[in-house]
This record gives structure tokens, sequence and C-alpha cells, in this order.
């Protein structure tokens, strides 16, 4: 790494140095000069100086007067001879709130996750920020490690295709039961809930597509470049959108949750009756795209018109609740609904 080039110092400079050096050899236990004036841009005599400095520096204790504890300290002979750079005394900082073990071990696993996910590419930030809590916790953090589960290696696998501008390939189980061989360049990943979502071109609709992770099997980065899209190709801020071959289906919910049915984009929909219920209009590209709907939703959602989209959700449903039945039960006809 390049060191920076040492700069001329203000006043107010000066000052803005020494509030930043405090923290960061605190943050070291052991540093030497150089070390410290290559990350700040300024000649080792001037950190020199600043260590003198600090030396000096401290809060008077109950007499006003400043003694041996109120001050900061450092290894003289360890400065002195070695011209590294090690704090054996803090003052004021250490009375300064600090995050229990328990609360440094909870954001440190949930930074474990973040540097899990695609959109955080700087995980050596995330690994400095998980170091610094572990330090300046009251306790030892509880040793906490969040399992990979399939979205994870999936995510890895189509980062690593989109920082080699490669295509994946996949063998896809759509809403409807069947599987299809896809390949895709990859642009995003997304979330949504407990679903992760890729978004890319696919080449075998030729057009922009949105997968469900868990819906992928044979998952892997391909050595195809994957195309270069001009700026027209834009990803849409919703995360599924419609076309023209969408079918319409009416469906009736409680007016308060139509706020749930963003993911469709624009919803048209009549007043509440008086039970507070609403029909609304979504447009799916087919019926069985109603399932993931009605199972998200259940209780909650009544699929009205057309008949078919009806009878799709009723089968569906009634083949769903068949698992659960007894032998002795099954026998019975299920009675099939179009509520869920």
């Amino acid at each position: 790494m390049t060191a920076a080039k040492p700069v001329a110092f203000g006043a107010s400079d000066k000052l803005t140095f020494l509030l930043s050096l405090v923290p960061y050899l605190m943050d070291h236990d052991r540093v030497s000069v150089t070390a410290v004036a290559d990350h700040f841009g300024v000649t080792p005599e001037r950190v020199r100086d600043a260590v003198n400095l600090i030396a000096m520096s401290g809060v008077p204790g109950e007499t006003r007067q400043y003694l041996h504890g109120d001050l900061f300290d450092i290894q003289w002979d360890e400065f002195e001879t070695n011209d590294n750079i090690v704090l054996t005394h803090l003052v004021a900082i250490d009375d300064s709130p600090r995050f229990s073990a328990r609360e440094a071990a909870a954001l440190i696993a949930g930074l474990q996750y973040l540097s899990a996910l695609p959109e955080n590419g700087d995980r050596d930030a995330i690994a400095t920020l998980m170091a610094k809590l572990t330090r300046s916790s009251t306790g030892a953090p509880s040793q906490l490690a969040v399992s990979r589960t399939d979205a994870d290696v999936a995510i890895s696998v189509i980062q690593a295709a989109v920082r080699a501008g490669t295509q994946v390939e996949f063998d896809y189980l759509n809403a409807r039961g069947t599987d299809e061989h896809r390949c895709v360049d990859p642009l995003r990943i997304e979330s949504v809930d407990n679903d992760w979502y890729l978004r890319g071109w696919c080449h075998l609709r030729e057009a922009m597509r949105t997968f469900r992770l868990d819906r992928m099997s044979n998952l892997r980065s391909t050595d195809v470049p994957a195309d270069a899209h001009d700026d027209g190709l834009l990803l849409p801020d919703t995360l599924f959108q419609g076309t023209a071959d969408d079918l319409t289906v009416t469906i009736e919910l409680p007016a308060a949750a139509l706020e749930l049915l963003a993911d469709y984009g624009p919803v048209p929909h009549g007043p509440a009756d008086d039970d507070g219920r609403s029909r609304a209009q979504l447009r799916v590209s087919h019926f069985h795209g109603l399932k993931r709907l009605v199972a998200g939703l259940s209780g909650v959602v009544t699929v009205m018109d057309p008949g078919l989209a009806r009878q799709t959700v009723a089968e569906w449903a009634a083949a769903g609740a068949a698992r659960y039945e007894s032998p002795a039960t099954a026998q019975s006809e299920p009675t099939a609904g179009a509520t869920t």
C-alpha cells in the first residue's frame, strides 16, 4: 500500500489529528510510529510529538489536580527504545457506555450475516467493525457463527459469476411444477421476507426474469460471457412486472391488507364493504402464481373469479390438505374451496 504524503498542519488540524489518534491507538495494542505516520499521512516526528502530548493529557480527579491515575500513560521504554506505541492507561474514554458481552455477540452475529450478502462487498470493513465490538465490550462476547443455508451457497455462486461477468445456468422449477433449464445473465439478488430472488436476463425467454433461489437446482457459473446490456435495460423498482399476456384475477381481502399486495404493482380495488373487505384485481402470468399469494396470506385472501383461478387454488389447497389426512379420512372426497 502506498503511504500518504505528509501534509502541513494548522492548529485545527493538530486537534483533529489528536482526536483521531487516541481511538486509533486504542484499537491497536502495539503499533510502530512509522505505521501510525503512514496511516495518517504525517511525519514520524509529528507522531512522536503527539504521543508526548497525549501522555500529558487527562481529566483531573476529585481534587481538581492531575494525579498519576488521571493521565494517559504509555510504555516509555518501548516508545523510546523501539519506537513502538503501547497505551497502558486510558482516562475518560473508559468511562463511556459500552455494549455488554451479550449485546456485542448479537451485533457480531448480525454483521456475520451481512457479510454474506452480495451487496456488502467490503468485508474487510465489516471484519474490522466486528473486531472493534469484541475489544470494546464489557466482557468477551460469546462465540457465535451464522450457519450457511442453501441460499447462501447459491448467492456465492451467483456473486462469483457477477464478478467474472459470466452467465449462470440452472434447472428451475416454475410455479406450474415444470422443470426448465435456464441460462441467465445475473444482474441483481434481492430478498423479500425469507425468500431470495435472482433478477437477470433470461436467454430462454429473451427478457428480464425473476427467479426464486430455492427453486433452483444444479446451479453453476459458466465460462460463457454475459451479454453487454446497454443502459436501456433498467431493472424496475418492483420485484414482479406485468406483461400484456397477464391474466386478471379478482380477489377479496380486508381493506387494511391491501398494502400487502405492493409487489404486484398498482392494484385497482373497490371501496370496503360493511365488513371492511374490499375486492381487488391482480394481474398474474398464470393462475398457479396465486399459490404463493394465498399461502402467504392464509385466511386473508379469497379468490373470487375467474372460475378457473378458483379451481386452480381449490385443487392445490385440497391436495395439500389431503397429505395431512388419515387413510380413513382420505377415502372421502375433499371439499374444494377457494379461500385460504
